[in-house]
This record gives structure tokens, sequence and C-alpha cells, in this order.
């Protein structure tokens, strides 16, 4: 029997990662692929499994995300958002039904994600597990070009249950092709969170309840981290113990400190533009 769920899934190009994702989510009779302009087999093979395929073109993750909750189709009351590089393990997918069938007055719920790399689950090397990727759409928004914050109108909880994600599917080379795109938007963020004079509160970003506000405010104390690459290693490989993670935590990390770093240079780079534009 299906569960009163839709799902909706980002997709650019993904024919080696959606056929294994839309297997986790069988058991849904409302699926949506959410594609931005595919040039492979994607939408060939979203449309053979009987999904509904909406493309857009991506111009920002918030933005992007925000249009799909406000226009996709959706048959049911609740959305699982996912990505094609993750899959819904059995007992998620039972505590999915499980919460649908009594929510309560809950609006959205938490999931706990497990990432995976070099035959390994990065258990402590992750920021944070937990993603807010079950709710009712009309009650959840996104901000942020990249990384986006997820911003519930109301009562959160979390589920049992894992979401399984390789991000290293197809390979270091790509991850690192895509980190270097998303290191554009994460530089373009904090210079117009400059530009705006966005507040933050350092007692907030230890302080605050709810973990995706915190994550906002600990993102903006973040960025004025002297050494921030390094110091995103020391936070990876030593507090978050991901030296228990054995060789693949300590080669995530390393690939984070990178990523941070070229967010470092983009930004150094767009503020003297913005400089030099200001004096010409």
């Amino acid at each position: 029997m299906a569960i009163p769920v839709s799902v909706m899934i980002l997709t650019k190009n993904e024919e080696a990662n959606l056929p294994g994702c839309l297997e986790s989510v069988a058991w849904c009779d409302d699926i949506h692929v959410f594609d931005s302009h595919s040039t492979d087999r994607t939408v060939e093979i979203a449309e053979a499994f009987g999904a509904k395929v909406t493309k857009r073109p991506f111009d920002n993750w918030a933005a992007h995300q925000n249009w799909g909750l406000a226009n996709l189709p959706f048959a049911h009351k609740w959305v699982l958002y996912i990505d094609a590089d993750e899959r819904v393990t059995p007992e998620l997918k039972d505590s999915i039904s499980q919460a649908v069938e009594d929510p309560g007055d809950k609006v959205a719920f938490r999931i706990r994600r497990r990432d995976h790399f070099m035959g390994s689950w990065l258990k402590n090397v992750q920021t944070s597990p937990w993603y807010m990727r079950l709710f009712i759409p009309s009650k959840m928004r996104y901000e942020r070009l990249v990384n986006p914050i997820s911003i519930p109108d109301g009562t959160v909880s979390d589920l049992k249950g894992f979401l399984d994600h390789y991000p290293f599917s197809k390979g270091v080379t790509h991850w690192l092709e895509r980190h270097n795109s998303y290191s554009t938007f994460e530089a373009k963020q904090i210079v117009q969170n400059r530009e705006q004079n966005a507040s933050f509160s350092v007692i907030k970003a230890f302080t605050e309840k709810d973990f995706h506000a915190r994550r906002f405010h600990q993102k903006e104390l973040f960025y004025r981290i002297p050494a921030r690459p390094f110091a995103k290693f020391l936070i990876l490989f030593v507090l978050k113990r991901g030296f228990l993670d054995g060789k693949a935590g300590f080669t995530y990390a390393i690939l984070q400190s990178i990523y941070e770093y070229m967010i470092v240079l983009k930004v150094r780079e767009m503020e003297r533009e913005r400089r030099t534009r200001a004096l010409s």
C-alpha cells in the first residue's frame, strides 16, 4: 500500500544515481523529479519509472527549492524531499508512514542522514547529520543561495531510520567540481550578507534552540574566524572526532578544508572587485 506522501527529487544529469533513488521510494505513488534541464538520460529514466517530471533552470538553491514547493502539483499533504544520490532505508520508510499517519501538531520532521565515503559510513566527521526533509510544503521555506536553511512554520520532531547518502558516487573529481560551484554561491552569500549588514548573534550561535536558526548564526560566526580552512579541519577531524572514521574521515576533513579555502579566496576576490568598482 502506498504511503500518503509525495516525493520531490532534485536532479541535474543524474542518470547514474536516479535508478537507485527511485527504487528506494517505490512505495510512493506521487514521485516528482524536479529537473534542471539534464542533458543525459535522467528525464527518460524518471518517466520510465512513472515519475512526474518538471523542468526549471537552476538559479540558486533556496529560490529553486522554494519554487518547487510552491508550484509542483503534489497529490499529498506531506512531501519528502531527497536528492538523487540519497536512498530511503526500510526503517526510515516505516517511520515516515507512522509520522504522517499521526503527526500531531508537527509540520516537519528531521531525518538523520548517513554519508558514505571510501566504503565507510562517515559517522563522526559530519558537521551535523540531521536534515529537515519531511514536511508540509506550505509550512516550509528556504533561505541562502547554497546549503540553504530550512525554516518551518510550526513544530518539528525527529524520525527514526536513516537516509543513506553517497556524495562521492560520481567520484572525487565530480565532488570537487560541484563544490567549486558551491563555493561561488557561498562566497556570494557572504559578500551579500556583509553588504546588507545581516545581523547575527554570538550568543545565539550556541544557545538558539532551533537547529537551523542556530546553524545560521554559527555560519556567520564561522565566517569571521581567522585561518578558517584549518579551523574547519580541526572541527571535523578533532572536535567532531572524525579520526574515529579512519582514512575516510581524514580525507573527508581535508576535502572540506579545501572547500572552505576556495570560499575564502573567492570572497577576497569579490570584495576586491567591489572596492575597485566603488573607486572607479
